[in-house]
């Protein structure tokens, strides 16, 4: 793992296009914005292949569910034997300034609203599930930064109860939750499952990230969790969980995600297909510093200025 980043950006700068034969569907529209989804489907589809719903990052600024780099991401993942429905989002935090543990009402705003979008998506798969050949109990939730934000929050809503997850199927459940980089944003205090266990729960995250912080941020009742957060919930609860913490690495691990395709099969193995209830956690040292991108180091202000 000493070599990480530089297998990290290698993998960013050499990942190119590809002719990938795709379907666009709209799954909703919200605020006069129409919202898209590319589905990506493997040349085999089996009862127990997985469709992975991925959630760009882009700091709820920007980003695109089909750039290059995602669309060469996805070739790998569909290469692997993954379905992949990449899926638009509203931007909320277009025009923020000053975010910061004193001014969280925009960062709410925008989580939240890229969550109700995200659980309108995963409404749409679920009533076209039968003609896409997705397997209803093979679903995974999946983002990076942003997009991991979403992909937790999305799984808190629908075990809480709260936002529009009254639209999806009393009995639905995620398979999983695969997170880079990402956090879950809490105005109750420590995160709470209150009416179901979370889906088992794959995280990456960087221990020096400053924009989505891994050890979290709090004020009084409103809290921003990241990584470390949670996973002291999941020991607590003895819920099932996979973390790999990297210890000289800031944000830079939200793009990781081409470099943990096999992580993310051993993950779906034992966790989804079969069923273990298990918690792994590991970490990584020795990593240069000096090698970091300089967005490895971003802050909020840096962004949101």
């Amino acid at each position: 793992m000493k070599k990480f980043f530089l297998l990290l950006m290698l993998c960013v700068i050499t990942l190119g296009g590809f002719a990938q034969d795709m379907k666009t569907y709209q799954y909703a529209q919200r605020d006069t914005l129409n919202l898209y989804l590319d589905f990506y489907t493997p040349e085999a589809v089996h009862d127990s292949t997985i469709c992975l719903v991925y959630v760009f990052g882009g700091g709820f600024i920007g980003g695109h569910r089909d750039g290059e780099w995602e669309k060469a991401y996805f070739k790998q993942l569909v290469d692997a034997g993954f379905m992949v429905a990449s899926i638009d989002y509203r931007l909320g935090l277009k025009g923020a300034k000053n975010l910061g543990i004193f001014n969280t009402d925009p960062l709410e705003k925008a989580v939240y609203m890229a969550t109700e979008d995200a659980i309108l998506a995963l409404d749409y798969l679920l009533k076209h599930a039968d003609e896409l050949k997705i397997n209803k109990n093979y679903i995974v939730m999946t983002g990076s930064s942003a997009g991991a934000i979403t992909s937790l929050q999305t799984d808190y809503a629908m075990c809480n109860g709260y936002l529009n997850s009254d639209i999806l199927p009393e009995d639905f459940r995620l398979a999983g939750v695969v997170a880079y980089a990402g956090a879950i944003f809490s105005h109750e205090g420590l995160v709470k499952y209150r009416n179901r266990a979370p889906a088992p729960t794959m995280m990456f995250h960087g221990m020096k990230d400053n924009l989505v912080s891994y050890k979290g941020l709090s004020l009084f009742s409103v809290g921003f969790f990241g990584l470390d957060a949670l996973v002291k919930r999941f020991v607590r609860f003895d819920y099932p969980y996979f973390v790999r913490r990297f210890e000289d690495y800031g944000h830079s691990i939200a793009l990781a995600g081409p470099l943990t395709i096999d992580d993310l099969l051993w993950f779906c193995r034992h966790y989804i297909h079969n069923k273990e209830k298990i918690q792994v956690d590991g970490t990584y040292t020795n990593l240069d510093p000096a090698t970091m991108p300089p967005y490895d180091y971003y802050t909020p202000k840096d962004l949101y200025k």
